[in-house]
């Protein structure tokens, strides 16, 4: 059964006074700046808050045993455990509670999260590692509930590896693997199914992590009845506890409002997690939301009186003051002195936060402002720029986006005019432009020297005495070259290890590098990508195999919301190197050949998507991707495994450049943009509609984020004048992705003589056998036929009609 902490009580004397009150000190400025920034999202200055309060006394005492290495995975309440390390301050709090974007005075995510939400910062200036040994860390939060859950097992993995495998340089990273992982998460979040992938892969993997639910009983509305079996998941969990000889947790329960039950809670738990790599589950009951969930709504709506008073008489505040003033380590007074100096320090703090965020905003509106008064000397025609500029003036609402649209609106109303003073309004809004656009548009991956961006490609050189193999020989013998050289890099999946992959890609790398390097993992491809994410953060290199492209989607809220965001929501202040690796397009069955590629560019903006025609292909985008930083998706194609391919004689040293098309046979009369396993039936088409005298150019992309960086396309049907995106996603998908890019973005459509055309999959999943593939995705009959019509509808003299 759990144990309740507070069944061996700490003596006082180990609970030195001064301890005790810097912990309540810590915890009433909490409580300030959660009223407080309540009542600054209801009047208007900022847009939206959540907060943490009630939740105030667990999170000191949680932050006693937090140390410098240590990491946090948690969620949105923990801003006092936050200010209890110095993580962040009171004034970093509200400058992100304002979307401050400055970096200096909001340094969790550049003014691109709503408040409580806080990110140490993992990398300097130049994008490179500080030292995680020598600060508080904490990876990047997310709303999502339990999204944290995933990355936690990868933060308590890397302790692991650092632990066991002393070859592996830990330096600015790991102490001997004694970092603990900690996470938070709230009592209703832990219905979610990442958490129970989380909690069940920590106890398996026997890593370092605590574990701390926050129980008010609710989940907004939602009380805890219709959320957990026996409302407790302590007892729900009581099965996963450790017992002699076997692996599981250390399950502790410590009410919320006690401290010292509290306090041992957390000594216990962190000891064993710490010294002996033991999970722990830290259940922190009764505790209270004492203004409800957020500034959205109020809980009186949804609680009763009786409740409402019931969690007055549990306020953990309350509570804690008079256990101070029953042991005699204040007085009254002096907590009273102490509340009121806490007091007027919050609102020293939330003033100079709110001037400091408003002040470079008042003074680009009076640039414009002055700008529009030169407007308006300069054409007393245009009566709008007066009207435009008042209302600016008056509004009270002081923002980037009002000071933006006004000069916006003046400029258009100005469109036949020309002056100076036009030209300068022009100048200065450009120059907003930006600048705001690093202030919300940048980031999205890493910069300069750790793109992959930069990479210009090393061809493949065969020879006569080059190898001809099975195309997972080449798999394999990448990622032995590359485990071999590099002892961060490690490999896990499902069948990964023993048996070497599904398809034995990873045939005999697990005996050769070792269990710890080429890992067999559980199902649970959620925490799969988490474990990566994690182990990431912490400066390791991991690949993580998802079996196929169709069990993507058991982890692609993980990828979507957390890795394909982080280094943006932190405005450059974390990355998370994983590749994921998978395989997918034809080969049988509705879930073994799907290729839903438009929900992958839709939803992983932020991760590189690759899509190899072969494993050659796939070998020389893994050695571009690994040597530098940015999170990647390689889909190999599923049933090019047994078909030989020859290995290039500079294999190791062998990159493709990313975002760079390769034209696979030049042609004049039309453009084929196809990748992936649609390649191969490409290529037969080209043939045979070269046989009827139609030339085509068939280009493979190779990546679709990014896409041809460098207009090759546009280019080829500057030539063709004509264009086919062929692919077996669905219509809509992929192929419209492409159309968008080439049409729009590189501005092909003038060049154009008949209209672009798709050619995709129906829009079900593929049945099972041949002839459901025959008659679901693109055959070499369709795109002979396709391509055929559309030269007739260009030159119906040269290509007659087909019957």
């Amino acid at each position: 059964m759990a144990k309740p902490a507070g069944n061996r009580k700490l003596k006082v004397v180990e609970l030195p006074k001064e301890q005790v009150l810097e912990d309540y000190k810590t915890a009433f400025m909490s409580r300030e700046a959660s009223l407080i920034g309540r009542k600054e999202v209801l009047s208007g200055k900022a847009k939206f808050g959540i907060f943490g309060d009630g939740k105030e006394v667990a999170q000191v005492a949680m932050a006693r045993y937090f140390q410098k290495g240590d990491w946090r995975s948690g969620y949105y309440r923990d801003q006092t455990f936050m200010f209890a390390l110095g993580a962040a301050t009171i004034r970093q709090f509200f400058a992100q509670l304002y979307a401050d974007t400055d970096l200096e005075r909001e340094p969790h995510s550049g003014g691109r999260q709503m408040n409580s939400h806080f990110a140490s910062r993992s990398l300097d200036e130049r994008g490179q590692w500080v030292n995680q040994l020598e600060q508080y860390n904490t990876s990047s939060d997310a709303s999502p509930t339990a999204c944290q859950m995933a990355r936690l097992v990868g933060l308590g993995y890397a302790s692991k590896l650092y632990r066991q495998h002393p070859n592996l340089d830990g330096t600015g990273f790991s102490n001997q693997g004694r970092e603990i992982a900690f996470g938070t998460i709230g009592n209703a979040s832990t219905s979610e199914g990442v958490f129970w992938e989380c909690f069940n892969a920590a106890g398996v993997l026997e890593i370092p992590v605590v574990i701390s639910v926050w129980d008010d009983e609710y989940g907004i509305s939602v009380p805890a009845k219709f959320q957990t079996t026996k409302e407790s998941i302590s007892k729900i969990c009581s099965g996963f506890e450790k017992e002699q000889n076997t692996n599981g947790y250390n399950i502790l329960v410590a009410k919320g409002w006690d401290y010292q039950e509290l306090i041992h809670a957390y000594r216990d738990a962190t000891a064993a997690a710490r010294d002996h790599h033991i999970p722990a589950l830290v259940h922190v009951i009764e505790m209270t939301q004492p203004q409800g969930h957020s500034t959205s709504g109020s809980h009186e709506r949804y609680k009763s009186k009786d409740r409402l008073e019931y969690e007055s008489s549990l306020d953990c505040l309350v509570k804690m003051r008079e256990w101070i003033l029953d042991q005699g380590m204040a007085s009254q007074g002096e907590l009273d002195q102490l509340e009121a100096e806490s007091k007027a320090f919050v609102q020293k703090e939330r003033k100079a936060a709110w001037e400091d965020y408003l002040s470079p905003i008042q003074t680009e509106k009076q640039m414009f402002l002055d700008a529009f008064k030169e407007i308006e000397t300069e054409h007393p025609e245009l009566p709008s720029v007066a009207s435009v500029s008042k209302a600016l003036e008056r509004n009270p609402i002081v923002n980037r986006k009002n000071n933006i649209a006004a000069a916006r609106q003046i400029l258009l109303s100005a469109r036949e005019q020309s002056s100076s003073s036009l030209e300068k309004l022009r100048s200065l809004l450009d120059e907003q432009f930006d600048e705001n656009s690093q202030r919300y548009n940048s980031k999205l991956f890493v910069d300069e020297e750790h793109s992959p961006l930069q990479e210009i490609g090393t061809e493949a050189i065969f020879s006569d005495a080059s190898e001809k193999v099975d195309g997972r020989q080449v798999i394999q013998k990448i990622f032995d070259i590359h485990l071999s050289e590099d002892p961060r890099l490690f490999i896990i999946g499902e069948d990964v290890g023993k048996l070497g992959g599904v398809n034995l890609e990873f045939d005999g790398l697990s005996d050769k590098h070792g269990e710890h390097r080429v890992t067999d993992t559980g199902i649970r491809e959620a925490t799969i990508l988490g474990q990566g994410i994690g182990a990431a953060l912490r400066g390791l290199k991991p690949i993580v195999d998802i079996q196929y492209l169709d069990y993507l989607l058991y982890a692609f809220q993980v990828a979507s919301d957390d890795l394909a965001s982080l280094h943006y929501r932190t405005a450059g202040g974390q990355v998370a190197p994983v590749i994921m690796r998978t395989k997918g397009h034809r080969l049988e069955g509705i879930w073994h050949t799907g290729s839903p590629i438009g929900m992958i560019l839709h939803g992983l903006r932020g991760i590189h998507v690759c899509v190899p025609r072969n494993m050659v292909q796939a070998a020389g985008l893994y050695n571009t991707l690994l040597a530098y930083d940015d999170p990647a998706l390689v889909i190999e194609v599923l049933n090019s495994y047994r078909l030989k391919e020859r290995i290039p004689d500079n294999l190791k040293d062998y990159k493709v450049p990313l975002g760079v098309p390769e034209v696979l046979h030049e042609g004049h009369d039309i453009t084929l943009v196809t990748y992936g396993a649609c390649i191969n039936i490409a290529k037969e088409a080209v043939s045979r509609l070269d046989q009827l005298g139609i030339s085509v150019e068939l280009i493979d992309p190779q990546t679709l984020l990014p896409f041809d960086r460098f207009g090759k396309i546009g280019d080829s049907i500057a030539k063709t004048n004509c264009v086919l995106f062929l692919d077996e996603d669905v219509p809509g998908g992929a192929t419209s992705y492409m159309m968008q890019q080439v049409l729009e973005q590189q501005q092909a459509y003038d060049n154009l003589d008949a209209p672009p055309r798709t050619l995709t999959a129906k829009a079900h999943r593929s049945p099972y056998g041949s002839d459901g593939d025959y008659f679901t995705k693109p055959s070499i009959e369709d795109v002979v036929e396709t391509i055929y019509d559309m030269m007739h509808e260009r030159e119906p003299a040269r290509f007659p009609e087909r019957l």
